[in-house]
């Protein structure tokens, strides 16, 4: 109970609320299209995703009040990463695609994406390998192959989660990996490398796709979404047909929209409205005004998680805290790119608010690991300032 009263307010209460936002918005979203598509009642994706939200709850009080040396320990992180890779293999040997990704399993009438739960046991199991071998890295001769370990183990999550194909959940765990190896103490020029090395490569792939036709990839989804991103209008009856009714959404809304609930793109034009593509729904109903306090409040919380990291005296809890804020920065921005059309549409939600499950598990996960260590970081200064007294 202790523990309780000093919690952080600075991230529990804008969680709280973008929770509270999320099932309002699933329920304005959601209500014709489950009703008219599956013939369902109209509150089953409102009820869903409260409970989703309650549940989220539990999750970060479960793991604010654990210790986070149980996820610090070896043989816990290979028994997760050993799950991981198991239901990651299944996925791709056994799994249905849906919007062109296999990326749900049910266990037990539950349909879980072990994509989703991958970011987080990589920012694990990365914080862990990285701060044992904190040390070599600042020595003169340090070279990269001394990394191997963690860069192959890590390479091989994303090559699985590649393979689904899930593009937007393996460029999410390549920036997270390139963050928390790069704030591990590494010589700076590596890091530099790797970066220009990304902006080369996304650069010459955007220049390609714009300038160049490739009959042969025309089925190929991934290739589509990219297509539909650069030439949205030029698609609209066909890949570009989400961008483009998310386009219409935007410009409809204006300022402060059309009044909560009143919003037409959701009633049949945007295809499920209520997942990767709420935003849209958010800014025809709740207008800039709107979309701005919840893009706000989230940007908020991936400050307050890189404050955090900054200030902690902890190498290993500064990692997870990159790692985290990393996490929902790059999934944030994807979200807002994938509904504006600056970038292609790969099925990442936006945190807190979209319907579902395993996101709603997973970023509840690490709030109450930031709570955790904002915790631990106050207790560590409140220490100090009484030696000094």
């Amino acid at each position: 109970m202790n523990k309780l009263r000093h919690v952080d307010y600075f991230i529990l209460v804008p969680y709280l609320v973008l929770c509270a936002i999320g099932i309002v918005m699933v329920y304005s979203a959601s209500a014709y299209w489950v009703q008219r598509q599956y013939g369902v009642a109209e509150t089953k994706y409102l009820i869903q995703q409260a409970l989703f939200v309650l549940l989220g709850i539990a999750t970060v009080f479960f793991f604010y009040n654990m210790s986070l040396k149980v996820v610090h320990n070896r043989w816990v992180l290979l028994t997760l990463m050993a799950g991981l890779v198991v239901m990651l293999i299944y996925l791709i040997v056994h799994g249905r695609a849906v919007n062109g990704a296999a990326a749900w399993i049910t266990i037990g009438g539950f349909r879980l994406q072990p994509s989703e739960f991958a970011k987080m046991i990589l920012i694990f199991y990365l914080a862990h390998m990285l701060t044992s071998r904190e040390d070599r890295f600042r020595q003169e001769d340090f070279r990269l192959r001394q990394m191997w370990q963690p860069l192959f183990v890590a390479g091989m999550i994303m090559l699985l989660v590649f393979v689904e194909p899930d593009t937007g959940g393996f460029a999410i765990l390549f920036l997270i990996t390139l963050v928390v190896v790069m704030s591990s103490g590494i010589p700076m020029r590596y890091g530099f490398l790797w970066v220009l090395m990304l902006i080369a490569i996304t650069a010459l792939g955007y220049y390609i796709v714009s300038h160049y036709h490739f009959p042969g990839l025309e089925k190929n989804y991934g290739y589509q979404r990219l297509v539909a991103a650069i030439h949205p209008f030029a698609k609209a009856n066909t890949v570009g047909n989400q961008v483009v009714n998310s386009l219409y959404a935007i410009n409809h809304g204006g300022l402060f929209g059309v009044g909560l609930g009143m919003g037409s793109q959701k009633l049949g034009y945007l295809p499920e409205p209520y997942t990767d593509f709420i935003l849209a729904v958010i800014a025809e109903e709740l207008g800039l005004v709107g979309t701005f306090v919840v893009l706000s409040l989230l940007f908020f919380l991936i400050m307050r998680f890189y404050l955090i990291g900054i200030r902690s005296k902890n190498t290993y809890h500064t990692l997870i805290a990159y790692g985290i804020a990393t996490m929902m920065l790059v999934q944030t921005v994807f979200n807002v790119g994938a509904v504006t059309g600056v970038l292609p549409v790969t099925g990442v939600t936006l945190p807190f608010i979209s319907y579902g499950g395993s996101s709603m598990i997973v970023l509840s996960m690490a709030i109450g690991i930031m709570l955790n260590i904002s915790y631990h970081s106050e207790r560590t200064q409140r220490k100090v300032e009484k030696t000094h007294a």
